[in-house]
């Protein structure tokens, strides 16, 4: 081997190796909470709080009156002896207020306020969570959407479990299964976000919560601005403010199945990628090192590609096969060549199927549908691109 190929190896094993630490330290972590939380609640079931403080459930509503029609009743059979929900009009033209004041008039627990009309304000979102807060009765705030859906009646109580001596808690909000290339897609690009993040938040470095599934204290965020560090961007009402206030100290992830949230993931390719760039647009106003730590795992993933597709394609010989046939190379020779594809070829194979057990062993115990290797194959080389094609081409959209 020369020079080079010393270089080349050395580069590919320090890009394997951050690989394999990043999918052991984070991606796995979510998976070991839920090992260990089995564990203990097998030798002592019981919740982690010892009152029953109120809780405001918040959700806005843009259009979103079949979905309130079919998922509302859900919160109100949640068994927490005191919440109130606040289901904020954030400026439909359907039929939403008429489904919420239906509701209004048979449960005196479901309020509503709204955005006011021509509100000159860049995330209107943001508004109608920052009223809600400001009408919020109790000093617990949780989260949620109007297309979501609790696992169960226990979704309140198992959230609040993980306040205690934290200020913020981060749940997971999963999307129906459906039968499809872009579910799949979808329900990939949620996975692994999550362990991303979640397993970043177990190890103690939280950067970002999901508005589907998100609860924190009334008075952490009036006390930290509410949203007014994050108000040049449209997007962010979940991810930049758990960005800006979340610590080791006062931040916890819950993950028990009761915890979950459930909604249908878009239908189209068109729907899902105004989607994700929304939430792509944001990632620029992270912190610093949040967006160092964010850039390591994809720019290493890259390179890895790079140098395993570089090295086989540049110096595997293509008619190394039909000379050994032939006589012209000996066998040992063509294995002194072909080693450091060899290499490379066998580090990518252990990636691929250590990626894939991880990614499906930690979809197991979260209650999710696997996803194939040839799919894991897939995704991992093509969300990367799109994601940074996002980044590269930013593009106005409408909320």
């Amino acid at each position: 081997m020369t020079i080079v190929d010393w270089i080349l190896l050395g580069a590919l094993l320090c890009a394997f190796i951050v690989q394999v630490y990043f999918y052991a330290r984070y991606m796995c972590a979510p998976a070991r909470k839920m090992r260990r939380d089995k564990k203990s609640s097998i030798i002592n079931h019981q919740s982690s709080i010892d009152s029953f403080p109120g809780v405001t459930v918040i959700m806005a509503a843009h259009n979103e009156s079949y979905n309130l029609s079919q998922y509302l009743q859900a919160l109100l059979t949640q068994d927490w002896p005191e919440f109130e929900v606040i289901v904020v009009d954030d400026g439909s033209e359907d039929d939403t207020r008429l489904v919420v004041e239906s509701y209004m008039v048979r449960d005196p627990r479901v309020h509503m306020t709204f955005v006011p009309k021509g509100a000159r304000v860049l995330s209107t979102k943001k508004l109608a969570i920052t009223l809600a807060a400001k009408a919020a009765k109790y000093d617990y705030l949780l989260l949620t959407d109007a297309d979501c859906v609790p696992e169960s009646n226990q979704w309140i109580r198992e959230m609040m479990n993980g306040f205690g001596n934290s200020d913020i808690v981060l749940g997971f909000g999963a999307y129906f299964y459906e039968k499809g290339h872009i579910n799949r897609l979808v329900r990939f690009d949620t996975l692994f976000n999550a362990l991303h993040y979640l397993g970043a938040a177990l190890c103690g470095h939280p950067y970002m919560g999901v508005g589907r599934n998100l609860a924190y204290r009334k008075s952490l965020f009036f006390e930290s601005g509410g949203f007014t560090h994050q108000m040049t961007n449209r997007a962010g009402d979940d991810d930049l403010f758990v960005n800006h206030v979340a610590t080791k100290e006062n931040t916890a992830v819950v993950l028990s199945r009761e915890s979950y949230t459930w909604s249908p993931a878009k239908k189209t390719m068109k729907e899902w990628w105004q989607q994700k760039r929304r939430h792509i647009s944001v990632s620029p106003a992270y912190k610093g090192s949040t967006q160092l730590r964010l850039a390591l795992e994809p720019v290493t993933r890259g390179l890895f590609y790079a140098l395993v597709i570089g090295i086989i394609v540049m110096i595997c010989p293509p008619d190394g096969i039909q000379c050994l046939m032939k006589g012209q190379i000996s066998f040992l020779h063509l294995l002194q060549i072909l080693i450091l594809p060899l290499i490379a070829f066998g580090l990518f194979l252990v990636r691929w199927i250590m990626q894939t057990i991880m990614l499906n062993v930690s979809a197991r115990r979260m209650g999710l549908h696997r996803f194939g290797v040839f799919s894991v194959l897939w995704f991992d080389i093509v969300l990367p691109l799109v994601n940074l094609y996002m980044l590269i081409v930013p593009k106005k959209y409408k909320w």
